[in-house]
C-alpha cells in the first residue's frame, strides 16, 4: 500500500507542480505527518521532491525531473499506450484514467489510433446493452442466465459461468462453462437473448484451450460466384481459396459446417453464386430454390 501511495504522489506531481501536504493526506486518508514521511522516503531515494513553506507553498518537484523509465524501450512505451487506449475504446471503465497517467509518465501526447464501434450498422440498441452486460458479468465473475438460440434453430434457457468475451470471423462470442452441460462452450453473443446477471459469483479460470462446442460435420464445398461478388468474394474468403477464371468470375473452395446455416449463406449470393460440388449439395440447393418459389 505504501509503494502504491509513493508512486501515487510522484505522479499527482509530475501533473499538478504543486500540492499541499494537506491535499495529500486527504487524498489518502492519512495524516499530514505520514506525508512527510513519504517525503523523506521519496527523499532518500534521489527523487527531487520538496517543500516550500508559507503562503503559496506546498510540495514539488523539480521542474525538470522525469520519473526514470529507461527500463523500457520507446516501442515498448508505445506499445503500452496503444493497448491502454484499446481497452478504452473497448469501454473498459477505467481505461482512459490509466492512459491518462501513463502518457504523463512516459511524457507522451495520446494517438488516437484506434476507433472501435461494437454496434451494427442497423444500430441494435438491444446489441450495446447486452455486450456491456456479459463485460460486466466477466469482470465481476458473476454467473449469466440468458435465452440462447442454437445452430439447429433451438431456443433454450442457458446458465454458464462467463470466462472471456472472444473475437472470430466477423462475429462475437462468449466463452463459458455451461452448468448445464458441465462443459466449456462458446456462444454466439448475437444469439444471445434476455441476458440476466446472477447473483451467484465463481471461481473458474479460463484454461488454456477451450474445443469448440460440440464437434459437427463439416463439407467441402467448391462454388463458382460472380466477378460481381467481388467484394464478398475477397471478403469472406482465404485468397488461397481463391481463383480466378479468365472471364472475372471466381472459383472457391472452402469447408464449413454442414446444416441449414450454409444452405442460407449460399442462397444470400442469389443468381451470383452456384454449387459445383458436391452433388447432394447441388441437388438440396435446387429443391430449396423451387420451395422459395412458391412462396411468390
Amino acid at each position: 500500500m505504501k509503494t502504491n501511495r509513493l508512486f501515487e504522489i510522484v505522479y499527482l506531481l509530475l501533473e499538478r507542480k504543486n500540492v499541499t501536504a494537506q491535499e495529500l493526506a486527504e487524498k489518502f486518508e492519512v495524516s499530514t505527518r505520514t506525508i512527510y514521511r513519504d517525503i523523506e522516503i521519496l527523499s532518500s531515494a534521489h527523487i527531487p521532491i520538496y517543500a516550500d513553506k508559507g503562503k503559496g507553498g506546498g510540495i514539488r518537484l523539480l521542474d525538470d525531473y522525469v520519473l526514470d523509465k529507461t527500463i523500457l524501450s520507446e516501442q515498448e512505451q508505445n506499445e503500452i499506450l496503444f493497448a491502454l487506449q484499446s481497452m478504452e475504446k473497448m469501454s473498459y471503465q477505467e481505461g482512459q484514467a490509466v492512459l491518462d497517467k501513463m502518457s504523463t509518465f512516459f511524457q507522451k501526447n495520446q494517438t488516437n489510433w484506434i476507433e472501435i464501434d461494437l454496434s451494427s450498422w442497423v444500430n441494435y440498441a438491444e446489441q450495446d446493452e447486452n455486450f456491456a452486460l456479459i463485460k460486466e458479468a466477466v469482470l465481476t465473475r458473476k454467473v449469466l442466465q440468458f435465452l440462447y438460440f442454437n445452430s439447429n434453430g433451438e431456443e433454450k434457457m442457458r446458465i454458464a459461468e462467463p470466462l472471456q468475451i472472444y473475437f472470430k470471423d466477423k462475429a462475437w462470442y462468449l466463452k463459458a462453462f455451461a452448468k448445464d452441460r458441465q462443459d466449456y462452450r462458446f456462444f454466439k453473443i448475437a444469439r444471445m437473448r434476455n441476458i440476466e446477471i446472477l447473483e451467484e459469483t465463481f471461481e473458474r479460470e479460463l484454461p488454456h484451450t477451450i474445443q469448440r462446442e460440440p464437434s459437427f460435420k463439416t463439407v467441402k464445398l467448391v462454388l463458382e460466384i460472380s466477378r460481381k461478388m467481388a467484394y464478398r468474394v475477397y471478403d469472406e474468403f482465404e485468397r488461397e481459396n481463391i481463383m480466378q477464371k479468365s472471364n472475372g468470375d471466381f472459383v472457391v473452395e472452402v469447408e464449413f459446417p454442414e446444416n441449414e446455416w450454409v444452405y442460407g449463406y449460399i442462397l444470400s449470393f442469389g443468381e451470383y453464386a452456384k454449387v459445383i460440388s458436391p452433388d447432394y449439395v447441388r441437388n438440396e440447393m435446387k429443391k430449396k430454390v423451387k420451395r422459395t418459389l412458391k412462396n411468390y
